[in-house]
């Protein structure tokens, strides 16, 4: 079925001027409406008749054959330059941040030090590429492609000597929060706790991870809770309060937050006063959500319980095998990312040497 509202394509002017940028049309290019104005539909008869899209290399047939990486990405590329829509140039930009994290290098020998330098020139060429396209989304106003820069300058990425930079990534969180983007706000958030790129403010980390909380974001609901629970961050202490942002935050727990399902059931295991009461059973259900969401300390914890048969747990070698192996390979994956790190950061420093 076909979209009744096509989208309108834009295709370089070949007498427009060497400096006419490939992704956005020059000022003069773009019609002179006011900005809430809404965009009248267009007919199809004034689009392209080519597609959007080219996916003839699938067809069935002896030519069929799939793309290699660079001819995907060729590929990828002229389709982002025939549209203005932010969100799929968004996406190429992701899609060659991925690219480079994933760009084969040839192993460094004496016989092909100049293979590894071109492979080394050409990823950096895509996270440049990649992250000047995001900037100028970013300065358009696109909350995603704010979010995504900041999360890859807080990330060493397209950076200098790949270090963290706070400092540009700090701003461009708080813009994404805004404009009601939930992680920019928990990471503005976190920034202002830290004081990464900006003074540390315990006000204004409550006053970011609120506005995140109010749309449901786990991280922030989490820190909110143990904030209350210790009173921290310039918070009186409230564990009833606290309590409370831990249940919220556990009901929408994910695998990069399953802190308060843990954080609730070592609450459950002692107990709080006219707040929690001690429950056994439920401590463990909440553990065993925790661990199948990949959290270590859960799976450890749910181990020990198999192991020696407490909190009510019968002893079971298997299932406190089964716990142990879970926090085992968590770990190791953990430690796996930081060597990846380590790496990262040693052949940013023979690059640069």
């Amino acid at each position: 079925m076909e979209d009744p509202v096509p989208r309108q394509l834009w295709l370089p002017d070949p007498s427009s001027s060497p400096d006419h940028d490939d992704f956005f049309p020059a000022a003069q290019d773009l019609p002179q409406s006011p900005p809430s104005a809404p965009t009248p539909p267009i007919p199809a008869s004034s689009l392209s008749a080519g597609p959007i899209l080219d996916h003839s290399h699938l067809r069935p047939g002896k030519q069929a054959a799939l793309l290699s990486h660079e001819r995907t990405l060729e590929l990828y590329r002229a389709n982002a330059k025939k549209t203005q829509d932010p969100d799929l140039q968004f996406e190429f930009a992701v899609f060659m941040i991925d690219a480079s994290k994933t760009f084969p290098i040839p192993p460094n020998t004496p016989g092909n030090l100049l293979q590894v330098e071109k492979s080394l020139e050409k990823r950096d060429d895509l996270v440049r590429e990649a992250s000047s396209l995001l900037k100028r989304l970013a300065d358009r106003g696109h909350p995603a492609s704010q979010y995504f820069l900041a999360d890859c300058y807080a990330n060493g990425i397209g950076t200098v000597k790949g270090k963290q930079d706070f400092d540009r990534a700090y701003p461009l969180f708080v813009l994404a929060a805004k404009h009601g983007h939930p992680d920019a706000a928990y990471r503005a958030g976190t920034c202002c706790e830290n004081g990464w790129g900006c003074r540390r403010e315990s006000a204004k980390a409550i006053q970011f991870f609120r506005k995140a909380a109010a749309a449901l974001h786990p991280g922030a609901m989490y820190r909110l809770g143990i904030a209350e629970l210790n009173g921290e961050l310039g918070l009186s202490r409230s564990p009833k309060e606290g309590v409370k942002w831990l249940k919220r935050s556990a009901e929408h727990a994910t695998a990069e937050f399953p802190h308060a399902l843990h954080e609730l059931a070592l609450l459950h295991e002692r107990g709080i006063e006219n707040v929690v009461f001690v429950d056994y059973e439920y401590s463990t259900e909440l553990l065993a959500q925790a661990a199948e969401l990949g959290y270590a300390p859960s799976a450890y914890r749910l181990g020990e319980c198999y192991e020696y048969g407490k909190m009510g747990c019968p002893q079971d070698p298997a299932l406190s095998i089964h716990y142990y192996v879970c926090r085992l390979l968590s770990t190791f994956s953990l430690f796996l990312i930081y060597i990846l790190s380590l790496l990262a950061e040693h052949c940013c420093a023979a690059e640069s040497s």
